[in-house]
């Protein structure tokens, strides 16, 4: 019985935009330091995340599993399993991850997942807007693709959320490590820009797949677009969090725009 955020924007003839970019805001994610601000976030999606049952539990799979894994999303997988593992989420089955399966068929099956959607993560007519973000620097970048990314429909937004998080997690294990007994950890060896290189082509993507030229990319754009997710990595965390200021400049229009959004999220609260 919950509302999309779609469907609270039916609420009025006036449809507004500006409730896909509220939707960005997580307040669960703040941890401790929500209750220290004097200004509380407010999110609209009072559903579960959008995020797709194979992205999560590919990603949940390697969390658990993989992230000592030497070469993950490099080293090669069984094509026979990963095809039986992808028929079994494409016919709806319950398909459950566990220590059995292979760490690098889970990885594969996640690379097809996102190589292969119909729509990529980040819809193709923003292909142009976020590579151009790529010769910029500093505040002003991060600005630019945080506006991008509030452009993004509330399912792209929660997929690729979870999937840099995910992707963060990954780097932070590339290096060796020391456990408590002094026992040698080994890495990954997956850092930051090694998984752009890899991921980048899959998320941001011009053309269609076995469209002509599909698989032709200048070098400028294969550089720009490993850039741009190195950049989503490593700031997912800012992105992906709308500050008060902006919720209340948004909130203070659908006031004026949207009543009936307002009222609703009242008597939500």
């Amino acid at each position: 019985g919950a509302m999309s955020v779609d469907s609270i924007a039916d609420l009025s003839d006036n449809t507004s935009k500006l409730l896909e970019a509220l939707q960005l805001s997580h307040p669960h994610e703040l941890g401790p330091r929500r209750s220290l601000g004097k200004t509380k976030m407010l999110s609209l999606n009072p559903i579960t995340w959008q995020v797709p049952r194979i992205v999560e539990r590919c990603c949940k799979h390697i969390e658990t599993h993989g992230l000592q894994t030497v070469g993950i999303f490099r080293v090669g997988s069984s094509k026979k399993r990963v095809q039986q593992l992808r028929e079994e989420f494409d016919q709806g089955l319950d398909v459950f991850l566990d220590e059995h399966q292979s760490v690098h068929d889970v990885a594969a099956l996640l690379k097809e997942f996102l190589r292969d959607m119909p729509d990529p993560l980040i819809p193709r007519e923003l292909y142009a807007a976020f590579l151009s973000t790529a010769a910029m620097e500093g505040p002003a970048q991060l600005a630019t693709l945080q506006l991008l990314l509030f452009l993004l429909p509330p399912c792209h937004s929660d997929t690729l959320h979870r999937l840099l998080r995910f992707l963060g997690e990954v780097a932070r294990h590339a290096e060796g490590s020391r456990g408590p007994d002094g026992q040698q950890i080994p890495g990954n060896k997956m850092t930051v820009s090694n998984l752009a290189t890899i991921f980048g082509p899959n998320i941001l993507q011009k053309e269609k797949p076995g469209e002509k030229d599909a698989g032709a990319m200048n070098f400028e754009d294969s550089a720009a677009i490993i850039l741009v997710l190195q950049r989503l990595i490593e700031h997912c965390q800012t992105l992906f969090m709308v500050s008060p200021e902006m919720q209340r400049d948004v909130l203070r229009r659908l006031f004026q725009t949207d009543p009936d959004v307002i009222d609703y999220l009242l008597r939500r609260k």
